[in-house]
């Protein structure tokens, strides 16, 4: 038995206007998503929709996203550049746990939101280039075999 979910692509306007066209005409909602090749839930979920705002309400979608995504106060982002500066050898670690502990130990920020805040300061230091994988490996000193003793 697969465990895969049938993906149904989402709706076109187009689709959504004929739904509620021939919904009108008949009153068979079954019929109605039979001939716009929809499911009966997606006629439930465009309905309220339609009621409240006719057809330019099937035009587009409801945005889904947030209104405003999640972001550190600007105050505690001058705070964690504040103690960068003072404390250049502290790390990210350090930081976010000297403002917890200001914070009566509650966190205000993750480490790496720290080195976010910082990188975006041009406070935290570049990455350093380092050797590739399976470049060539420093010689070790092997054991002298029994016969070449």
């Amino acid at each position: 038995m697969t465990t895969s979910s049938v993906h149904f692509p989402l709706t076109t306007p187009g689709q959504r206007r004929l739904l509620f066209e021939t919904w009108e005409s008949t009153g068979s909602v079954t019929g109605a998503c039979r001939k716009a090749h929809v499911g009966r839930g997606t006629f439930y979920y465009w309905k309220p929709r339609f009621q409240s705002g006719g057809y330019p309400a099937l035009e587009a979608f409801a945005n889904r996203a947030p209104l405003k995504p999640r972001r550190t106060p600007t105050e505690i982002e001058a705070q964690v550049i504040a103690i960068r500066q003072t404390y250049p050898q502290w790390g990210k670690r350090r930081i976010a746990d000297e403002l917890a502990k200001g914070n009566n130990w509650i966190p205000l920020v993750s480490p790496n939101t720290v080195r976010r805040i910082l990188t975006a300061a041009a406070l935290w230091p570049k990455p350093t280039a380092s050797t590739k994988k399976g470049g060539p490996q420093p010689m070790l000193a092997q054991p002298l075999s029994p016969a070449s003793r």
